[in-house]
């Protein structure tokens, strides 16, 4: 007999298919077995659905009997879930001939001046609707994407590579161009980087437009000059005697995007900075930056990703207090005032990389008060006053020993005093005061690990080695 193909959906086969709804009783009584008893979905996946197929030939006349239940992969490398279906398999790709160019034609974005093969994304990507933007999510505008230009096989710059939300990122990519044809170049326009207008949320019908707010001309001699206004440019093709020279081309774009702690853009601002080509300089460089700010907050510089980088601040953060000075100690605050500073912080950050929002991961700074008494000056009138601010830093080397990270684990501020005999009215005194930052490394040594070797619980009877022993 025949094999019959069946899948989840009905089938149209009359060969024993016990899951073809046009076979009756009386077509099952001529087989003793369905040929496809077990029918499931994607196998690659951890858990799909199966149906089981049987006849009972028990009862007059025979019946069909089938159940859906749970399968599971038992296999580790499986597929939870899934949000892109066609990317479980692939896609055989349409050649083109005589028959079927036209329409491949009309189906693709054309070609283009760039060596390398540029992905080409035909339809809007299938992400995910959800009520906020979460961390590496594509940007979307109403009718795809942002487009953020970068390199990815070689250096040319490939144009669908979508911005990725709180994905700070800064490129450089090379674009090959036909200096005759740039006014015709989409890249080279500002209009190409500043008409999308990005949705509030991923489901939200909000749009929030690209607002220009500098463009900055560069001349051929490399001098900078701003505009007054922020108009849109176009390129400009001039005939400059026996070359042409192709004005208003857009050499770097940076964007800055502010967001909510609710996952939300607010805010799209972009600066140009545009200037003039000629033959000498093509192919073009372009540099591309993306920031993302949050809303009501004012930025961290980042000092590395994650361990810090030698000679990058150190990321801190401080709570307000309320300060009091007591009438004798107006002298002394004004001296502590100058040692501590504006704002000294309360907590710093452990990774160069540490985002303000999680504060339990910052290392608190302990703070340690010291009093010294100078000589003679116990039973005189005295005033303690701060000498000396001395700042501890303990780090240490995080992370394997190829590439490791500067940790920092223990701050640790010594504020030390000393007593200084008070002067007498209209008299001044010169007091030297101090700072000093250290930077430790507790580091632990780095050992080899071995496995511990296997233990032998070998019983051997009283008399074994007898009677030599």
């Amino acid at each position: 007999a025949a094999l019959c193909v069946c899948d989840l959906s009905p089938a149209q086969c009359d060969i024993n298919c016990c899951c073809d709804p046009d076979c009756s009783s009386v077509d099952f009584s001529i087989f003793s077995a369905c040929s496809v008893p077990v029918v499931t979905g994607d196998s690659q996946f951890c858990s799909q659905k199966a149906v089981i197929y049987s006849l009972n030939f028990t009862a007059n006349p025979p019946q069909r009997v089938f159940k859906l239940v749970d399968q599971i992969n038992p296999s580790i490398f499986c597929i939870h879930i899934t949000n892109y279906k066609p990317a479980l398999s692939f896609i055989n790709p349409g050649v083109p001939d005589e028959n079927n160019f036209d329409t491949l034609m009309k189906t693709s974005d054309g070609f283009t001046l760039n060596a390398e093969s540029d992905i080409s994304f035909t339809t809007k990507l299938d992400i995910p609707t959800t009520a906020k933007y979460e961390y590496g999510v594509p940007l979307q505008t109403s009718d795809s994407f942002l487009r953020f230009p970068s390199s990815l096989t070689s250096s040319l710059c490939t144009d669908n590579n979508p911005a990725a939300f709180l994905v700070n990122q800064a490129v450089r990519c090379t674009r090959k161009i036909n200096l005759e044809q740039c006014e015709e170049i989409e890249a080279l326009s500002m209009a190409f980087y500043s008409s999308p207008e990005i949705l509030r949320a991923p489901d939200s019908r909000t749009k929030v437009p690209i607002t220009v707010q500098s463009v900055i001309i560069q001349s051929l001699n490399k001098t900078l000059t701003q505009r007054e206004d922020t108009d849109v440019l176009q390129p400009a093709l001039v005939n400059a005697g026996h070359f042409h020279l192709c004005m208003n081309v857009v050499l770097e774009v940076k964007y800055s995007l502010t967001y909510t702690d609710r996952g939300e853009v607010t805010k799209a601002d972009l600066s140009f900075l545009l200037g003039t080509v000629s033959s000498v300089v093509v192919p073009l460089q372009q540099k591309f930056e993306i920031y993302f700010l949050q809303e009501n907050t004012k930025p961290v510089p980042l000092s590395g990703n994650p361990g810090y980088v030698v000679g990058l601040p150190l990321a801190a953060g401080f709570q307000p207090h309320k300060t009091g000075a007591l009438p004798c100690q107006l002298v002394a605050q004004k001296v502590k005032n100058l040692l501590w500073g504006q704002g000294f912080p309360d907590y710093v950050a452990p990774f160069g990389n540490s985002q303000a929002q999680d504060v339990l991961d910052w290392v608190p700074i302990h703070f340690i008060t010291q009093s010294f008494n100078r000589k003679h000056s116990v039973l005189q009138d005295s005033c303690q006053l701060p000498g000396a601010l001395v700042i501890e830093v303990k780090w240490t080397k995080y992370g394997s020993l190829l590439n490791p990270q500067a940790k920092i684990v223990n701050v640790t501020a010594n504020l030390i005093s000393s007593s200084f005999p008070e002067a007498n009215a209209g008299n001044e005194r010169t007091i030297l005061i101090s700072t000093a930052v250290t930077f430790v490394d507790v580091s632990a040594p780095a050992e080899a690990g071995f496995r511990a070797p296997p233990a032998i619980n070998a019983r051997l009877p009283f008399n074994f080695f007898f009677p030599f022993v």
